[in-house]
């Protein structure tokens, strides 16, 4: 095994990081972009760094745990259709852990029901949204991964092994990078609770996870096993920003297409396609009595507009619209959208 015949701390198995490639073509077409798309463009390079340094806070973490595991960072897999971008893989001596990293801004409550609420204050105003929960969200990525490994096994008793033992292997959680943000879990429950950490709180918790779990101690080559088959099902994600923005090449102006995509940072909540999003939306929560943004919340809402799906398959490839949910409203999003593209 070479350097894991003793492994004294955290060996990074895969540490790049298709998001800041993301940040680097974004900032080529930056510089030949003009008007709104410029715009736009600024937006989205923003929250990507963003989400780029929230990832590079665990990293740290990670790296300073002088505890022997395997990371994997940024896996894109994908199985039978369904899609999972994993933000770390860390694989440790009793349990690999699925993390998913939320550099969030504002303050958040959960309440009893698992709803994410957060608190945003703006010219003194506190204006309160529904987001999506990050609980669900690393739950369908623990679903893909259980069900991608499962088939993979090789004979049926492999199969039921690995499904009966994969709670006590398998664990979610959900690290919160943000320092400033503020989370009030006062009324949540105990599942959920126990699933959100901040990134300080990060190796304490595997620890602990690790030593109440009544597993033996897999080897140092074990663990490298195992994540190297995870890096074997990784798939490059590409994404063509030239096509999503409508930036052309020739000598036609940018200026052309800036109408073919709202900005937020114009102002997003004044637009027609916002509008008509926020209607189907009411209408739809007032039909079937539920709240308005369990269909969609805001962002959401913006990531729609932000990506303009022309399929079911594109819509799907927007965290929060699962196969149950485009197979409800899908159809009808789509078509309050065909008009703005």
């Amino acid at each position: 095994m070479g350097i894991f015949d003793k492994m004294n701390g955290p060996v990074f198995l895969k540490e790049s990081s298709d998001a800041s490639q993301q940040l680097e073509q974004l900032n080529r077409l930056h510089q030949s972009a003009a008007g709104n798309v410029k715009k736009q463009l600024e937006l989205d390079m923003k929250l990507l760094s963003y989400g780029i340094s929230g990832e590079e806070t665990i990293a740290f973490e990670l790296k300073n745990s002088f505890m022997p595991m395997v990371v994997l960072h940024d896996l894109f897999l994908e199985h039978e259709g369904l899609t999972a971008q994993i933000d770390y893989l860390v694989v440790t001596k009793k349990k690999v852990f699925v993390i998913e990293c939320k550099n969030l801004f504002g303050n958040i409550e959960v309440n009893s029901n698992g709803d994410f609420i957060r608190s945003i204050s703006f010219n003194g105003k506190v204006k309160k949204e529904g987001i999506y929960s990050p609980i669900t969200q690393n739950q369908r990525h623990m679903d893909l991964l259980r069900k991608l490994r499962k088939d993979d096994k090789s004979n049926l008793l492999s199969k039921m092994l690995f499904d009966t033992f994969f709670e006590e292997n398998y664990q979610s959680i959900v690290v919160l990078a943000n320092q400033k943000t503020v989370i009030n879990m006062k009324y949540a429950k105990k599942d959920v609770k126990e699933k959100i950490i901040r990134s300080d709180q990060l190796i304490d918790y595997m620890k602990r996870a690790n030593s109440k779990s009544k597993n033996e101690p897999t080897s140092d080559k074990k663990m490298l096993e195992i994540a190297e088959s995870y890096l074997g099902y990784h798939k490059e994600k590409s994404i063509d920003y030239s096509q999503k923005y409508q930036l052309l090449t020739d000598a036609q102006e940018v200026e052309d297409v800036i109408n073919l995509m709202p900005t937020p940072a114009v102002s997003l909540e004044e637009t027609e396609v916002y509008k008509r999003l926020k209607e189907y939306r009411l209408k739809k929560s007032r039909e079937e009595n539920i709240k308005a943004y369990y269909i969609y919340n805001n962002v959401q809402m913006e990531e729609l507009i932000r990506a303009m799906p022309k399929t079911i398959e594109e819509m799907m490839q927007i965290s929060g619209f699962g196969e149950a949910k485009c197979a409800k409203y899908g159809e009808d999003i789509l078509g309050v959208l065909e008009g703005f593209r």
